[in-house]
């Protein structure tokens, strides 16, 4: 069991992150505007991790650290406000399946900043995910939904924060990485609070409790979590897993908010879900069972 404890916790930040679709849209829906909403998980994550563990943070902080942990931090805002915003304008079921796009764009990410290789089947896969997403996303007269939009600016804030977490994490401690990122996060969405001037809240009872999840579970306790797997299972595993992230959004999405589902947006979500299976397994599957059919038939010739 121990040999699968980082792909057990994945899976739990999968279905923890899915439910904060959920989480997200109480809390805009109960009167927090989407730079609060950032504001309050970001504050909510800082202050209890940072209490929690003080010490370990002290005994382990370095200025390499703090630098990698603020990039995280940026990616983190830049994904969790357009991700937001883009809730605001789209579906709670799109804007899951859209963001899931971003373990598609991770392999590019390598290959542009570190001229590692990229095989065909990940050029194939991202086409597929591209016609997914037009599936999913254009309107009749082919315009672009601007939640869908921003949804993908997403997929993209979160894409390098997935491919820079598996650099970091085997590098520096889990919790100065986590911790730093929530502080740059909140004070950059603290920031844009105030140039906004978004600084009264309004919320009602529900979207208190919708921020007070995100603080806890989405954010604290998610990322607390992948940061903690991804220096256990590598990138190829980890992406494949948290991509069903998206699934359990969309399950919920129908469940608790009762969203229907066209046939266009199946279609789609199927086309994205397989373009993320295609580029993270490199069809390993299919080559394992060609190479178990070649052996067997030069061994039944043998024995002929």
């Amino acid at each position: 069991m121990k040999k699968y404890l980082g792909e057990i916790g994945l899976f739990g930040i999968a279905i923890i992150w899915g439910s904060g679709f959920i989480g997200t849209k109480l809390a805009l829906d109960g009167g927090l505007s989407t730079v609060q909403t950032l504001t309050l998980r970001f504050f909510i994550a800082s202050l209890i991790l940072g209490i929690i563990f003080y010490k370990k943070i002290k005994e382990n902080i370095s200025k390499e650290s703090l630098i990698a942990g603020a990039l995280l931090g940026v990616f983190s805002f830049v994904g969790f406000a357009t991700q937001t915003l883009g809730l605001v304008y789209t579906t709670v079921s799109k804007n899951a399946f859209i963001t899931a796009v971003n373990v598609v764009i991770v392999p590019f990410i390598g290959f542009i900043l570190y001229k590692r290789k990229l095989d065909k089947i990940g050029v194939i896969s991202s086409f597929m995910a591209l016609v997914g997403i037009a599936v999913l996303s254009l309107e009749a007269d082919l315009s672009i939904n601007f939640g869908d939009f921003l949804t993908f600016i997403c997929a993209i804030g979160f894409a390098f924060h997935i491919f820079f977490t598996g650099e970091f994490s085997k590098k520096y401690n889990s919790y100065v990485l986590t911790v730093t990122q929530f502080v740059v996060a909140f004070l950059l969405s603290l920031i844009l609070q105030t140039v906004t001037g978004e600084t009264n809240l309004n919320a009602t009872p529900v979207g208190l409790m919708g921020a007070l999840y995100l603080g806890i579970f989405s954010t604290a306790i998610g990322f607390l979590l992948q940061t903690m797997c991804q220096s256990k299972v590598d990138q190829t595993r980890t992406a494949i897993i948290l991509s069903t992230e998206a699934v359990f959004g969309t399950i919920m999405s129908v469940i608790i908010f009762h969203e229907i589902l066209t046939t266009r947006m199946v279609v789609g979500c199927i086309i994205i879900f397989v373009s993320i299976i295609v580029a993270e397994t490199k069809l390993s599957f299919l080559k394992k069972k060609c190479v178990e059919e070649s052996t067997n038939k030069i061994m039944e010739s043998q024995m002929e």
